[in-house]
């Protein structure tokens, strides 16, 4: 599995640079352009969960003590997994969906449109998997009843929230918002002050930036998870904020993706860091901050994807009614989330599957597609 990893790695890198020259200026509309602060808000909380807020705390010991990682630091392998170069996945798929699907309808296709939906119904139920897993961190005292019963609560959340377009805008908004207090907050109280950004920044260029090439590929099976995981949501993330791109041009779409939502990563880690560095415990009362945010961003996250396949399958609301939605939904997603937590399917095949179908749509596009991709010049393309 991984040497297909890495082979779909270093081909994404390439399929990015062939698009910059090829539409590099191609200006980008989607069918509900939004601003840029709104849209950045969006992809933001739309393609992160609750795994940015609790993982680095629990993987800097690892990354300090095992040998792949004695190449860098802790706090630039923990950037690296989640931060920059990852979000060019985002980038390809949402110039996909953007401007290359409106005229080419592959994923109209019948075997298409399946396995993608699955996909997408797979990776949502994962993302509150990955909550239950995760919540004894934040809580400790919680029972496991109470662990599940809080899972309930988010995708009913979730599910209630897309049946409305203005609960993801003001969620994803108040949510941005929400983890920039938080930051803000634990920098105070942990002591966090301008010394220790610039030695993280330092950190980070040293460790990261000048390592770049490392983390193209898997550096260990957890790395590779990582990897998977992220082709898993690539596609449908591209799916979902693509409809919100508000006319950028494709190579500010790429920088924005790349380096606007790395920046508040960057800090994030940079302050968990310094607790870990300095050994700082967590108080129980900014755990349960940190448990907020990550209940608002698996809201998000689900909100998206439900939203996705639903209309995808038609199975939504209009059709259903609101209580049918929701029903139909909830049974669906606390199906999958018990399949996760009971049986030896992983997130790994469904990133597998992925890259399977990335293969496939090019393929399509080089023997069906060659004259609808050849009439897309430098004016702005519109999803209908």
């Amino acid at each position: 599995m991984n040497l297909v990893l890495c082979a779909a790695s270093l081909a994404l890198l390439g399929l990015t640079l062939w698009v910059l020259l090829r539409w590099g200026r191609l200006r980008c509309t989607g069918s509900e352009p939004v601003g840029l602060f709104t849209f950045l808000a969006i992809l933001f909380t739309s393609g992160l969960d609750m795994g940015l807020i609790i993982f680095p705390m629990t993987e800097f010991p690892i990354y300090a003590s095992e040998q792949p990682y004695q190449f860098s630091n802790p706090l630039a392998v923990a950037f690296g997994f989640w931060g920059f170069l990852i979000w060019a996945m985002y980038f390809i798929t949402t110039f996909y969906f953007c401007v290359i699907e409106p005229r080419v309808r592959l994923f109209e296709l019948r075997p298409v449109k399946l396995v993608n939906n699955l996909v997408i119904v797979s990776t949502c139920a994962f993302t509150a998997y990955l909550f239950l897993v995760n919540i004894a961190w934040y809580a400790p005292e919680i029972s496991e009843t109470w662990q599940y019963l809080t899972v309930v609560a988010i995708l009913l959340a979730a599910i209630y929230s897309s049946t409305d377009i203005r609960y993801l805008k003001v969620l994803s908004v108040a949510s941005t918002w929400l983890f920039f207090g938080l930051i803000l907050a634990m920098a105070i109280v942990g002591g966090v002050g301008p010394d220790s950004f610039a030695r993280a920044a330092g950190d980070i260029g040293s460790g990261y930036f000048a390592k770049l090439p490392h983390f193209v590929v898997p550096l260990s099976d957890y790395h590779a998870f990582y990897l998977f995981w992220w082709f898993a949501w690539s596609i449908m993330i591209g799916q979902f904020v693509s409809r919100f791109v508000g006319g950028l041009k494709t190579y500010q779409l790429l920088l924005a993706l790349l380096i606007i939502p790395s920046i508040p990563l960057a800090i994030w880690f940079a302050v968990l860091y310094h607790y870990f560095t300095d050994g700082i415990a967590i108080a129980p009362l900014w755990k349960l901050a940190m448990l907020a945010v990550g209940v608002i961003f698996v809201i998000n996250s689900v909100d998206s994807l439900v939203r996705l396949y639903s209309d995808n399958l038609g199975l939504s609301v209009q059709r259903l009614g609101r209580a049918r939605f929701i029903a139909c939904h909830f049974v669906l997603l606390g199906a999958l989330v018990l399949t996760f937590r009971f049986t030896p399917f992983e997130i790994q095949w469904v990133g597998l599957t992925v890259i399977g179908l990335y293969a496939a749509t090019l393929g399509l596009l080089a023997l069906r597609c060659r004259p609808a991709l050849q009439s897309i010049g430098g004016h702005s393309v519109s999803r209908a």
